[in-house]
């Protein structure tokens, strides 16, 4: 059985600069809402493979400690109408669990959890094109989207 964390509330982000915008709004988030902070760029997470050869890759790992929170809330800057390479890199790589029966399970224990966003970019919204591609990739997952908050950074 997995033991739940204290605080219900993983906050996943990734930025070109560790220390920039979107740290300082997960930051602030966190203080609010009492979230553990997993910041994508202090793992190495291989891009998708058809082969699922990862050598010293921390995704599966990683994952694992993520299913146990109940609201994953995703931060990152705005590229490009995109997320982050290393974000993205995480959302392809979760495939790797329905391409494996063994994970599957684990995988549609997504179908209890919520979802959220942090963006940040120089306009003053967000592009529905970024909004849309994490809304649709952890809707067709079966989670539940809880909110977005944007910042416009200077």
């Amino acid at each position: 059985m997995q033991e739940k964390p204290m605080h219900n509330t993983a906050i996943i982000y990734s930025s070109g600069r560790k220390n920039g915008n979107t740290s300082a709004q997960v930051n602030t988030y966190s203080k609010q809402q009492s979230g553990i902070v997993f910041c994508l760029d202090d793992y190495v997470i291989s891009p998708y493979r058809y082969d699922k050869q990862y050598h010293n890759d921390d995704f599966y790992n990683l994952f694992e400690v993520l299913l146990r929170y109940e609201h994953w809330v995703f931060a990152s800057p705005v590229y490009w109408y995109n997320t982050t390479p290393q974000m993205k890199a995480f959302m392809d790589r979760i495939t790797d669990y329905m391409d494996d029966e063994a994970l599957k399970p684990k995988l549609r224990t997504l179908r209890q959890k919520q979802f959220s966003l942090l963006s940040n970019a120089s306009s003053p919204s967000a592009p529905d094109a970024f909004i849309d591609m994490f809304k649709q990739t952890f809707n067709y997952l079966g989670m539940t989207f809880k909110a977005h908050s944007h910042v416009q950074a200077g």
